[in-house]
């Protein structure tokens, strides 16, 4: 990748059928593919479109909410970006689209490392095909398959270290992946985990399914997610909170993900979303 061409591209292109790895099961909803439908991609199955409209039968701002919430992603993004970090570790990436974080990073800073990680097949296909697609310097740009509850895992392998510098600040991003992390998982130890591994003037961008506004439709679009294979659980205001913890949270605080630092007025309707970013001292 030179300059600011994206290393991910739209999403739509280099995965075709033929290119599937066998171990994709395509009868089982998969988060990143129902997320994927939702913001308008192209990359998913019959099963994913299934559960995403059985979620939005029950909660039709559900997709408004996923574009929010990539949006606030990008956002975040160059916030970072704009304020100097350069390095950026994006866990549980989804599928790659318009918008994605090595195409905001790379936009503002031709020079930023982005390692993306994944535990779904299919995310690892596509995204490794597209940035061999663009001839993203690997030095800079990584594909790593790891699961985000495996943080030692992650932050041991030899290509995350390889491409990102621990000893400068991270933007470690966990946009929309932790509510797929059960409780017995302990994701708030999985947060503190990747915190205590990064230097001070790292930062945490963060993204989170609100349990709290509305309970029963809440829980009734969740049933979008129930077969899939990471059912989705919503947190409260003050469980998200936690994530933050030991760290300074920028402004405007954790807040619906449209109301962080918008662009434009936030749209209207529901907005179970909540999003922030701290920054470690």
């Amino acid at each position: 990748m030179e300059d600011s061409a994206s290393p991910l591209g739209d999403g739509h292109g280099p995965l075709t059928p033929d290119r599937l790895p066998p171990e994709i099961d395509t009868t089982i909803a998969h988060p990143a593919r129902i997320y994927d439908y939702l913001i308008g991609g192209k990359t998913n199955f019959p099963v994913d479109r299934d559960a995403a409209q059985t979620a939005l039968r029950a909660v039709p701002e559900a997709r408004a909410m996923a574009r929010a919430n990539r949006a606030f992603l990008g956002r975040a993004v160059r916030t970072l970006a704009a304020a100097g970090v350069t390095q950026f570790l994006d866990l549980g990436t989804g599928i790659p689209s318009a918008g994605n974080v090595g195409e905001v990073a790379g936009e503002m800073v031709p020079d930023a490392r982005v390692v993306f990680v994944d535990y779904d097949p299919i995310v690892i296909a596509h995204s490794r095909a597209l940035i061999a697609d663009a001839g993203a310097d690997p030095a800079r740009i990584a594909v790593v398959p790891g699961d985000v509850r495996e943080p030692k895992a992650i932050l041991q392998d030899a290509t995350v270290r390889a491409v990102l510098d621990f000893d400068k600040p991270i933007a470690v991003m966990m946009v929309a992946v932790l509510h797929f992390v059960q409780d017995h998982e302990d994701p708030h130890a999985i947060v503190t985990a990747f915190m205590n591994a990064v230097t001070p003037g790292s930062h945490l961008v963060l993204s989170h399914g609100n349990s709290d506004l509305e309970p029963e439709r809440a829980e009734a679009g969740a049933r979008g997610w129930a077969t899939a294979s990471s059912p989705l659980f919503g947190r409260s205001t003050a469980d998200i909170t936690r994530f933050f913890a030991g760290l300074r949270l920028l402004e405007p605080g954790l807040v619906p993900v449209s109301e962080w630092r918008p662009d434009e007025p936030p749209p209207a309707g529901s907005m179970w979303i909540y999003g922030g970013v701290g920054q470690k001292a």
